[in-house]
């Protein structure tokens, strides 16, 4: 009876290590699939989906964008995920049931599901800290300033510190394994702290070295040992005084210079969004200089506009210029967007459209919808 029990209980076990890993082989024969049918990248940005929100996404993704020709959708979640993990950091986000829906939703239509969280910057927004350093002040670059303080934009995470990593690591684990991801984008944008003079860690450091430390650390993790393609946004790895970009799309701190040892594998989401003259005014020679310079520096890279379908167009013109295999196609992003809205505006007739000097939250979902269909008209040149 007991030598029964026991080969049941074995055959289970070994039925449920079979089971597990015929579902990573199919996830795997379906990434390589999407791997060599899509040379060329059509993504959107999404962010702050609510869990009310799901279907929305959904009829996004069926209605909006597959029919479109879109294969990437890069979700930001950052912390709207029901953690696991670390359930202190649980803001009321995405189960794990619901991520599995939306990541099956775009397998089905052919869309890869690429989860965003922001790494090192964007801790904070004006006075409020997000939920890592609401739960763990010990991890702030900047301490020492008020939370109040009217100059501090975004705070981040001290890139020293020895206990941010474990956590970071592990929330970004459970977000991989609850959309089964096979890529991962760990933002990096608009990091002006770091290297704080009051950081008793970092005062004394450079920043380049720093900056790199975190891209480092995170590709060891993501692609080195769990084998998932890393993208971020690329604008702390250009130099704002050379490439004619303001603060905000390049560095003035030297995070630039981090580029001699950031892995090339990493995939460059290159961002702007102003007109060529906007940049000619700013002492920029020619205009969206960075596409060319990420793919002469052995990185990929993705030109991302946003709800200006004039720039947008004159980036993606400037993109195909001399592109590589390593210009992958484009990125839409979908900062302050109605998501319903977007729809809306996709699955009706395109107008003309002219972004206004103060466009509100509905000029600018009718902005990015008109960005996406004139984008997509001046990426036809080049091919699948």
């Amino acid at each position: 009876m007991q030598r029964t029990r026991t080969a049941v209980l074995g055959m289970t076990a070994l039925l449920a290590v079979a089971s597990s890993l015929c579902a990573q082989t199919s996830e795997q024969t379906w990434s390589d699939k999407w791997k060599a049918d899509n040379k060329r990248w059509i993504a959107y940005h999404l962010i702050g989906l609510q869990p009310d929100k799901l279907d929305v996404a959904k009829r996004l993704v069926s209605e909006g964008l597959a029919p479109r020709g879109f294969n990437v959708l890069v979700l930001e979640v950052d912390y709207g995920f029901q953690f696991t993990s670390h359930p202190e950091l649980e803001t009321g986000g995405l189960t794990k049931e619901q991520a599995r829906e939306l990541a099956t939703v775009c397998r089905d239509h052919g869309i890869r599901l690429i989860p965003l969280m922001n790494c090192l910057g964007h801790q904070s927004w004006g006075a409020r800290p997000g939920p890592l350093l609401a739960k763990y002040p010990q991890f702030d670059e900047t301490p020492a300033i008020p939370h109040d303080d009217p100059d501090i934009y975004c705070r981040e995470w001290c890139p020293l510190h020895p206990d941010v990593n474990k956590i970071v690591f592990e929330l970004i684990d459970e977000l991989i394994d609850a959309f089964e991801a096979d890529a991962f984008h760990v933002g990096m944008d608009e990091v002006f702290l770091i290297g704080d003079k009051n950081c008793p860690r970092c005062h004394d450091k450079d920043v380049a070295d720093l900056f790199a430390k975190v891209v480092i650390d995170l590709h060891d993790h993501l692609v080195t040992a769990k084998g998932v393609e890393m993208l971020m946004w690329s604008d702390r790895l250009l130099d704002s005084k050379t490439t004619g970009y303001g603060r905000w799309e390049a560095s003035n701190t030297g995070s630039h210079r981090a580029i001699e040892r950031v892995p090339k594998d990493i995939i460059m989401c290159d961002w702007h969004y102003e007109m060529p003259q906007t940049y000619r005014n700013m002492g920029q020679e020619q205009p969206f200089p960075s596409v060319q310079f990420f793919q002469e520096q052995g990185f990929r890279v993705l030109p991302s506009p946003w709800r200006n379908p004039e720039s947008a167009v004159a980036f993606l013109r400037v993109a195909k210029q001399g592109a590589t295999e390593r210009m992958l196609g484009a990125l839409f992003t979908g900062w302050s967007v109605n998501t319903e809205g977007l729809l809306a505006a996709l699955e009706s007739e395109p107008k003309p459209f002219k972004l206004s000097a103060k466009p509100d939250r509905d000029e600018t979902t009718r902005g990015v919808a008109a960005t996406i269909q004139a984008g997509l008209e001046e990426l036809k040149s080049l091919g699948p």
